[in-house]
């Protein structure tokens, strides 16, 4: 039975040694120790939890934009609620939505003046809703 020598797949794209005929020990040009730890420090900064991590930071911007949606969508249930009652029906399920858009309003959105608009817009939601309740009813 022959026995052959494994042979392992290089990990790294470096020079082979050199090797001397005159003593056994030989020593590598590269720094294949500063390659590998470079490589493992990169792969820390790419783990999930770094991703995880930056898609949990908003910026003002956005978050800016995400508080006038929500006006802007409330502004919207509120022209609906008027058609309706222009035309003489109101819908229930548009009641259900101004009352769930009243609740996202209640969020601050840390500036000043769009809380403010958005706390006008929240009021006349509430009056609009408390004016559609049946008496007795309470919230």
């Amino acid at each position: 039975m022959r026995i052959q020598a494994a042979v392992q797949p290089s990990l790294s794209n470096t020079a082979p040694t050199r090797r001397t005929s005159a003593s056994g020990f030989s020593v590598s040009n590269d720094n294949a120790a500063g390659k590998t730890a470079a490589a493992q420090a990169a792969a820390g900064v790419n783990g999930i939890e770094a991703l995880l991590a930056l898609q949990g930071v908003e910026d003002a911007a956005e978050r800016r934009r995400r508080f006038a949606r929500r006006g802007a969508k409330a502004l919207d249930m509120l022209d609906a609620l008027k058609v309706q009652i222009i035309e003489g029906r109101i819908d229930l399920a548009t009641l259900t939505r101004l009352e769930a858009a009243l609740g996202e309003l209640s969020e601050r959105s840390g500036e000043a003046r769009l809380d403010g608009v958005l706390d006008a817009i929240g009021v006349r939601v509430a009056v609009e809703l408390a004016k559609r309740r049946p008496p007795g009813a309470t919230q």
